[in-house]
């Protein structure tokens, strides 16, 4: 479809939008039964056959983003998870009564839902996205980054001959045609009834000032803290498992690791027995130049291996090297090593004790980062509430692999998701992972009970009797 005339991007994304529309205004007729089956269908697409190897494959070979054998693995453990999350939940008619209160709660389709995919999971978030829009019985438009469009042609290829299987509307699952651009990308936000934005901080504030309803995640730049009290084995097991996952595309994937002065050496000792290199000075600055040459990280090392980076940097390494750990002593933002690196480049700092490793890991957050989380690897378990109660997070990981972790998991309670609200911290409207709820109105009817009014003593008496007030 040519782009050249003035409306194209208009005519473009207003044609997807009303075939999006009449798809959804059928399926809205669904029953909870007829909307499960329909996402049932369109999710056992990625473990069918081959399709998760060959999506994985092309992702990989499309974007030069990541391990194709990583992506298998997220793109099976975060639909599997999402499945889980979704079986038994309520996301048609009425999904809950309180009588107590006399309220009952319906849940309504948004309607059409733009979901904006990032390069780096051009599979896992669109499988995410689309499942949790169905669920909500709404359809969905998906506007990939350039680098991932081609497979998101596919993936939209085999969810839309998964719906025409059980007979649902084919429309309900589209795409913005090839090539994508930030016109079109934008047009898109602004048709919709519900933006779902994960990726860039750009296009975040591109959606949160499209005008239309805009839900957006935050940056990352996890700090992961160490204490005296850890398992140094365990915490470095899983710190490298994360951090080299996928070669770090994840957002959740640790940045700086903070261990205090008591564990620090012997910290280090442990994880380039795992397989960390720790670099000289001399080989730390030859990493710098080569991550940022021109103020902007390089696409050279971005989501690229321990292995491919030391080559590019021309600093020896062992062939079984899975992270690179720089030190500094330097918290600020002229130092790019506080930054999201995007690549299993993990900076690390020594602080004095937990207190001072607090303090640290604020000042990163701060630098960029506010909202998203933190890793705590520790035997004294009140410190994760002391940290929920002061830090900038949305989220206290402790003791488990944070990029694992993060997004939910099997061994914990957090919802599957690839996109993590930061609050306010962080510029968001959300602070919990997005999940199906965001793809949903609630109507709420509400009917007469008993009188509940109190009386003034029963809400101001202990104020009164403090501070000698006779009424």
């Amino acid at each position: 479809m040519s782009l050249s005339s003035e409306n194209a991007p208009y005519d473009v994304v207003a044609g997807l939008v009303s075939k999006a529309r009449a798809a959804q205004i059928e399926y809205a007729k669904y029953t909870q039964e007829q909307v499960d089956e329909v996402v049932t269908a369109v999710a056992w697409t990625i473990f069918e056959g081959d399709n998760n190897s060959r999506l994985s494959k092309q992702a990989v070979a499309d974007t030069g983003l990541g391990r194709v054998e990583d992506k298998e693995l997220k793109n099976y453990r975060k639909t599997l998870g999402l499945l889980r999350d979704l079986k038994h939940a309520k996301s048609v008619g009425v999904i809950a009564e309180y009588p107590e209160k006399g309220l009952i709660e319906i849940a309504r389709p948004v309607g059409v839902v733009a979901a904006v995919v990032p390069s780096t999971n051009p599979v896992a978030t669109p499988y995410n996205k689309v499942i949790n829009s169905l669920k909500g019985g709404n359809a969905v438009i998906l506007a990939p980054s350039p680098k991932g469009a081609s497979v998101a042609d596919e993936v939209v290829a085999l969810m839309r001959r998964a719906l025409v299987s059980v007979g649902a509307p084919v429309d309900l699952v589209q795409k913005l045609p090839s090539p994508v651009s930030k016109e079109v990308t934008g047009e898109l936000m602004k048709q919709a009834d519900l933006v779902v934005v994960t990726g860039s901080q750009n296009n975040v504030k591109s959606a949160l000032t499209s005008g239309t309803p805009a839900i957006g995640v935050g940056a990352g730049n996890v700090p992961s803290l160490v204490d005296e009290t850890a398992d140094l084995n365990e915490a470095a097991s899983k710190i490298l498992a994360s951090k080299s996952f996928d070669n770090a595309t994840s957002c959740s994937s640790e940045n700086s690791l903070i261990a205090v002065d008591h564990i620090y050496e012997d910290l280090i000792s442990v994880l380039q027995k795992k397989g960390a290199i720790r670099l000289s000075e001399e080989q730390k600055e030859l990493i710098r130049k080569l991550m940022w040459p021109n103020g902007k990280l390089s696409s050279d090392v971005t989501a690229k291996s321990a292995k491919e980076i030391l080559s590019l940097a021309n600093i020896p390494h062992d062939e079984s090297v899975r992270v690179i750990l720089v030190e500094d002593d330097e918290i600020n933002s002229a130092n790019k090593f506080c930054d999201e690196k995007l690549s299993p480049v993990l900076t690390v700092f020594k602080a004095t004790d937990f207190s001072d490793a607090c303090k640290k890991v604020e000042s990163i957050l701060n630098i960029n980062g506010a909202g998203h989380s933190v890793s705590l690897h520790t035997q004294m378990l009140d410190r994760a509430t002391e940290m929920g109660l002061s830090l900038p997070v949305c989220r206290v990981i402790v003791n488990q692999a944070h990029c694992f972790a993060t997004g939910g998991s099997f061994e914990n309670g957090l919802p599957f998701s690839l996109s993590m609200g930061c609050g306010t911290w962080g510029g968001n409207n959300i602070s919990d992972n997005m999940n199906y709820r965001h793809y949903l109105n609630t109507t709420r009817i509400s009917t007469s009970i008993a009188p509940n009014e109190p009386e003034l003593k029963e809400i101001f008496g202990d104020y009164w009797k403090a501070h000698n007030i006779t009424v």
